[in-house]
């Protein structure tokens, strides 16, 4: 299905570019940027989301402007490249206030709350995804309410909430499944076993990290099934895994993340290296 959607883009392109119509190539290049993401090949879809970008610019097609720019801002947001992206989140927002989209100011707005919960400000991460969640609400999106909930127990589990945390899970898991939102339902439980862990139920979060792992194989999603195999990597350390083995995993975690360019994800192996590297010599 990667092969037949990597054509698809390529040959929407091929024909945009023989017709002379930019509007139509930066819709291409969005499709191929969005698809580079979701393969875990982020240089590439920033490359060709920034193509898209100008393409959709030049040709006054607001709506392939707005989403190709909304895809460089997430690719980079990824990436941990929050000093690039920052604006281009903040500008979204704006435009979709403006134009009162709704789906595009929660899209905008919880991008915003999780750069500031991946740099230490819970307290207004919190207040942002609680606003997203009511907006989606209002707004009757439910693929965007489901996403800020996501965010929501992410942030009150580090504030060790974990059961009021784990029971927004499970109504953004139940949304999930009414819209059949596969990728998504394997994002969600992934934060499951990042909860679990976090509240120390290591057992639990080793067997909900491998149900992530199997979905995010069964679509090929290389990010979140590399994001899975580290939580497995850490909760089999705490469930008493040999040092050596933990560190060669990590290894070569670290280097695939290196390839997908996760910089977030690099930082907590390198943390938790050194943590069982003192435990193993203390």
């Amino acid at each position: 299905r990667v092969e037949d959607a990597r054509a698809a883009w390529r040959d929407s392109y091929r024909s945009a570019r023989t017709a002379d119509d930019d509007g139509a190539m930066a819709w291409a290049l969005w499709s191929g940027g969005t698809l580079a993401r979701q393969c875990g090949r982020l240089t590439l879809a920033r490359r060709l989301l920034t193509w898209a970008v100008t393409l959709a610019a030049g040709s006054g097609d607001r709506l392939a402007h707005g989403y190709s720019l909304a895809g460089l801002a997430e690719t980079g947001r990824i990436q941990g490249d929050y000093a690039a992206v920052t604006a281009l989140h903040e500008q979204l927002l704006e435009q979709g206030r403006a134009h009162g989209e709704p789906r595009h100011m929660v899209w905008a707005m919880s991008g915003i709350a999780q750069m500031h919960r991946n740099t230490g400000d819970h307290a207004k991460a919190l207040d942002l995804f609680e606003e997203s969640v009511r907006i989606a609400t209002e707004a009757d999106d439910a693929r965007g309410r489901a996403w800020s909930l996501r965010g929501v127990a992410d942030v009150l589990s580090l504030r060790g909430e974990a059961d009021r945390a784990l029971a927004l899970l499970t109504e953004a898991e139940a949304i999930c499944r009414d819209m059949d939102l596969a990728g998504a339902l394997a994002y969600n439980h992934k934060m499951r076993g990042n909860l679990l862990y976090r509240a120390g139920w290591y057992e639990a979060a080793r067997v909900t990290y491998g149900i992530a792992l199997e979905e995010f194989r069964a679509m090929r999603e290389t990010r979140g099934a590399a994001l899975a195999r580290l939580g497995l990597a850490k909760s089999r350390a705490r469930l008493g895994r040999a040092p050596q083995e933990t560190l060669a995993e990590l290894a070569a975690l670290d280097r695939e993340f290196a390839d997908i360019g996760l910089r977030g994800a690099r930082a907590t192996i390198a943390a938790f290296r050194s943590e069982i590297t003192l435990g193993a010599t203390a």
